[in-house]
């Protein structure tokens, strides 16, 4: 097949530090590179995926993630080069509603944001001509106006991301700063649970940043330790000697990629009763769920007892690349043929 593959315009593919999004695509497309496709990627320029790219991409800049108009200007120097394909998976939101996109070609599109009320008219619009991946069950159920044609969960190349050994004596933290991610719960968590912290975070915008000052700042202090936004050898390495990361997201997360990233490290994950956290963590095994501080700092402790070995398997079994590889396949197979969902 010739696929494209349409990212995000603003930071480049692979990224270089957090982008979660842009991980997944090149994740992506390398795996269909690797199993014979032809794949054909827009993203930012400074982009280094060893696939062919399209010419003349605007360069990344992550401090206007969210811009519709990067969104739209990307889209149509994506679609004009795209053509050819076969069929197209896009990344964006903006982007499958472009007009001028190639005929009748099959469109895939994956939903990395929840279906809130702010996007839910432009995702249900979306769907009238597009196949809607969900990254999550959770997702796909949070509404039922949607048409989701699959749910296919993020995986990772499990090869790449050395296993740890969890000796360090601390819990990780890793997202950005943002209330949703849930930093200021997951600082009391490790301090009731006398546990330091390593905290690695991205702080592009202004918002980020004042919440950083206002909140978090504060926070800080004696086993309490903000390491900055890391690349990913020092992101693995941080994981990997953590007893546990610390996920108490605040929202209906679509899909945790750090948790299947401490997984595949072997670190166990403790993380609130949100969004994906259920389909991901297997409480006992790779890790537990709570809902307040004093639960997750309690999870903490035991997490330290749990199989690390257990953690690195159900990373390799079910959030594998091969397997996310697949189940794009089988979909984008399914539509040029013209089959219906069952």
């Amino acid at each position: 097949m010739r696929i494209g593959l349409v990212a995000p315009p603003w930071i480049p593919v692979p990224p270089p530090a957090y982008g979660g999004t842009e991980a997944v695509v090149d994740i992506l497309a390398r795996g269909l590179s690797a199993a014979g496709h032809e794949v054909l990627l827009a993203a930012a320029s400074g982009s280094t995926c060893p696939v062919a790219k399209i010419p003349g991409p605007a360069p990344a800049d992550g401090s206007r993630i969210g811009f519709g108009v990067d969104e739209l200007r990307h889209a149509a120097f994506a679609f004009a080069a795209m053509a050819d394909m076969d069929v197209i998976h896009d990344h964006t939101l903006a982007g499958p509603l472009y007009r001028h996109r190639p005929g009748n070609m099959p469109m895939v599109a994956t939903a990395h944001l929840p279906f809130s009320e702010e996007n839910h008219d432009i995702y249900q619009a979306m769907s009238a001509d597009t196949a809607i991946v969900a990254i999550s069950h959770h997702q796909a159920q949070s509404s039922s106006r949607i048409a989701v044609r699959r749910v296919i969960h993020h995986g990772i190349d499990t090869s790449s991301i050395p296993v740890g050994a969890g000796d360090g004596g601390y819990a990780s933290f890793l997202g950005r700063m943002d209330p949703g991610k849930g930093l200021p719960e997951a600082i009391e968590a490790a301090r009731l649970a006398g546990v330091p912290l390593r905290i690695a975070a991205k702080m592009y915008s202004a918002e980020e940043q004042e919440y950083y000052s206002d909140v978090i700042a504060p926070m800080l202090g004696p086993g309490v330790e903000y390491l900055g936004e890391l690349n990913a050898t020092d992101k693995y390495s941080l994981m990997g000697g953590s007893v546990a990361l610390l996920n108490p997201i605040q929202w209906s997360e679509p899909f945790g990629m750090a948790m299947i990233e401490a997984l595949a490290t072997g670190t166990p994950v403790v993380a609130t009763h949100r969004g994906s956290a259920p389909e991901i963590v297997s409480e006992g095994t790779t890790g537990y769920l709570g809902t307040t501080p004093l639960e997750l700092a309690h999870a903490l402790i035991a997490a330290g007892a749990l199989d690390r070995g257990a953690c690195r398997d159900a990373a390799e079994t079910y959030f594998s690349a091969e397997r996310m590889v697949t189940e794009h396949l089988s979909l984008y197979e399914e539509l040029l043929s013209g089959k219906q969902p069952s």
